[in-house]
Order: C-alpha cells, then sequence, then structure tokens
C-alpha cells in the first residue's frame, strides 16, 4: 500500500512498525515532526511506549542506553548541535554494546548557526563504533530502520545504528511511500532479545571501569563486531529486498557502471540528483557511472575496490569535510583504493555545505572541469555554477 507522506511522518510509521517500548528525544530542527508524530502515537495509543520527555539530547541519549541495558528496544532522533551534545552518551552505548536505533536528520553545525543540511555533524562522530547509514530518498530512510533494528540487534554485531536523512531535503518532503504492515514486520524483525540486561535476579554491570590490561580488548571486540557487521548487513538487506522488493545493493547501490569508465561516488539526497545527470550523460555516449555510499560504518573497502576497479576517473562528492585534511569521504575511498593496478584518477569535490543547492548543471560543470584538469580537492559554489579554489565564496 501507498501513502503520500512527509518524510518525518514515515519515519516516524516506520519506528512506530519497529514496536520500540521506549522512546526519548528533545525537538530540534529539522527532526521535530518524527517526535512529534511519535509522541502523538503514543498519547492516543497507537503505539505501546513509553516517551520521555527529557531537557536536552544529552538526557534523551542517557534515558535509551539505560532502557536498552533493562532490555527494552530503543529509540531516539537528533540532529546537529543536539547530536554533538549526545557524543558522550554514544560512545557509552557503543562501548557498551547497546543495540539502539537513532535517526539524524543531517544538518550543518555553528558556528555561524545554519540550520539548513549537510553531513558534517554525522561525520564528526564517525569513529564512536556507530552504525552509520545514509539514505537517499524517504522510501529508502522508511525502509532502512527495519534493516537498523535487526543489524544492529543480532548476535554477530549488538551495535547502535544510526539512519541518516538529509535534513528539510527529506525530512520535509512529500513522496509516495511503500507502507509495511505491521504483520509483515513483525515476520521480518523479531522481538528484542538482548544478549545481556540487568536484572536484579542475576546482577552485571555495563560499562565499568577497564584498567590498561582489559582497554584494548574492548575495541578490538568492537572492531570484530563492526567487521561483522556487513555481512550481518548484506545478509539482512538481501532479506529484505527478497521479501519486500526494494533496497537494491547491499553496502553500495550502483548505477549505471556497466562499462564506466568515469564513476562518480556519493552518499544521501544528492544521488538522486547524480542518477539524472548519468543518464544525460550517458544519452550522450559518456560512459559515466555512480557508485551510492549506503553504508559509511562500517565502511565498504573490498566493495568500493570491486565496482571500482575498472574506473579510469572518480570524483567523489560530498555534503562533509575534515578541517585541515580535506574530504571525509575522498580520503576514505583514496586509502581504500590504494594499489588498484588501473590506478585511477581521484578527485574530490565538497559541496552542498550549509543547504548550499547542488543543481545538475554544477555537477556538469564538475565533470567538465574534472576532465581538464583532474584537480585533487575542491570547494563547489552552486550559486555561481564554478569551482572555487578555497573556502569563502
Amino acid at each position: 500500500m501507498k501513502k503520500v507522506l512527509e518524510g518525518s511522518k514515515a519515519i516516524a510509521e516506520a519506528v512506530k512498525l519497529c514496536r520500540p517500548q521506549v522512546i526519548s528525544a528533545y525537538p530540534i530542527t529539522p527532526q521535530t515532526h518524527i517526535v512529534e508524530a511519535l509522541s502523538r502515537m503514543v498519547a492516543e495509543g497507537q503505539l505501546k511506549a513509553e516517551f520521555i520527555n527529557v531537557e536536552s539530547e544529552f538526557s534523551a541519549a542517557s534515558v535509551i542506553l539505560g532502557a536498552c541495558a533493562a532490555g527494552s528496544r530503543a529509540y531516539s532522533t537528533t540532529t546537529s548541535q543536539g547530536l554533538l551534545l549526545m557524543v558522550e552518551v554514544l560512545f557509552n552505548l557503543a562501548g557498551m554494546r547497546l543495540p539502539v536505533v537513532l535517526t539524524c536528520t543531517n544538518r550543518s553545525v555553528s558556528a555561524p548557526i545554519n540550520i539548513w543540511n549537510d553531513h558534517q555533524d554525522v561525520m564528526t562522530i564517525r569513529d564512536a563504533g556507530l552504525i552509520l547509514l545514509f539514505a537517499e530518498d524517504n522510501q529508502e530512510a522508511y525502509d532502512l530502520h527495519f534493516v537498523a533494528y535487526k543489524v544492529g540487534e543480532s548476535k554477530e554485531v549488538s551495535l547502535p545504528v544510526v539512519v541518516n536523512m538529509d535534513g528539510f531535503i527529506l525530512t520535509h518532503a512529500y513522496e509516495p511511500i511503500e507502507i509495511l504492515t505491521q504483520e509483515q514486520v513483525d515476520e521480518f524483525l523479531p522481538p528484542f532479545q538482548p544478549l545481556k540486561k540487568l536484572d536484579p535476579e542475576n546482577p552485571a554491570t555495563f560499562g565499568m571501569l577497564a584498567d590498561p590490561g582489559w582497554y584494548l580488548e574492548t575495541r578490538i571486540s568492537m572492531q570484530k563486531a563492526m567487521e561483522n557487521s556487513k555481512s550481518v548487513l548484506k545478509q539482512v538487506i538481501g532479506e529484505f529486498r527478497q521479501k519486500f522488493g526494494r533496497l537494491a545493493g547491499d553496502l553500495l547501490e550502483t548505477y549505471r557502471m556497466e562499462q564506466a569508465k568515469t564513476a562518480f561516488v556519493a552518499m544521501g539526497s544528492m544521488v538522486g540528483t547524480l542518477k539524472d545527470m548519468v543518464d544525460e550523460e550517458r544519452d550522450k555516449g559518456n560512459p559515466v557511472g555512480l557508485v551510492k555510499v549506503r553504508s559509511f560504518r562500517p565502511f565498504p573497502e573490498e566493495e568500493l575496490r570491486e565496482v571500482l576497479g575498472s574506473a579510469e576517473k572518480i570524483l567523489v562528492l560530498e555534503k562533509a569535510f575534515s578541517l585541515g585534511l580535506g574530504g571525509i569521504l575522498y580520503h576514505e575511498l583514496r586509502s581504500a583504493l590504494y594499489g588498484l593496478p588501473l590506478s585511477p584518477q581521484i578527485s574530490g569535490y565538497v559541496l552542498g555545505l550549509g543547504g548550499r543547492d547542488i543543481p545538475k548543471k554544477s555537477l556538469s560543470k564538475i565533470l567538465e572541469d574534472f576532465n581538464k584538469t583532474t584537480p585533487a580537492l575542491n570547494f563547489v559554489d552552486a550559486k555561481e555554477n564554478i569551482l572555487k579554489e578555497h573556502l569563502y565564496v
């Protein structure tokens, strides 16, 4: 069944079907409509859960930590400054191996204050030990929540999962969404069975002190769990696709990569615009393709090497960068592809920061300039449709 829903409402509907027992979130633009819808569902009896009001995102994360440690399926959502306020607890959630699910409605971070979309917020926590998934559109964002709970709660993984969707571009956009029934979700997603939980009858300690003789082992365990999540993600996405006919690919999704000599690599909502541009280039006889990164953590190193192994030129487009280094996805991809026999030319492009528009003409201009110069890193100003050599445009 299809419904035309605002992206945020679609996420609330997906979360409801996952049957969380505890929800806690602090409203912040552009995430607010998700928690508004969920609080209404709980108040009206549509969802049997505890909705706990708190005074900050730090508290919201702390609530779902305690709830999950006690054996409850838990959920929260945030963005930008709110996500950064959660950081201390997010590290604890990962270190305590608590498989909560969190929706991040990606938004730029201050200063200066900006409420529009880029990926700087979630890229700041990329090393916290959370699985990070990125949605291209609202249907994918909806579907990934069912996948997120099943992957995170699996015994081989037991890690928190963040589903990322671009703020405003997706959260406030209305799209036709293929809705699942409660029966379908219950068949796909079993009830939460924690590996361990707080129980007076069987006392245990979570997140206790680890001296130098033990701390390294906890990090190794988390790394193994992150590595395990690759195969679990592939399995669960494959199962979802078989049952419901959606979510092409797994950690990656390729688009028109057959005989592609030039490949774009990107994440999030800009992928839709890139697909249109790739179609236009293909119509001109230009062998261009696209690789969408769905899973940034775990990073699909082997999968990227496989799909990009025959490409001669690679353009990495992203909405975040590391000050003092450059594009984050760009540098991780360069590392992943190091040593390939063809040694492709790779360039990185930072664009769309603070919600700046990404029209097709700018993407075409990037491709045109790349074919002329193959620069290492550029900042793109979509207003003037030209490449800039520095930040201040």
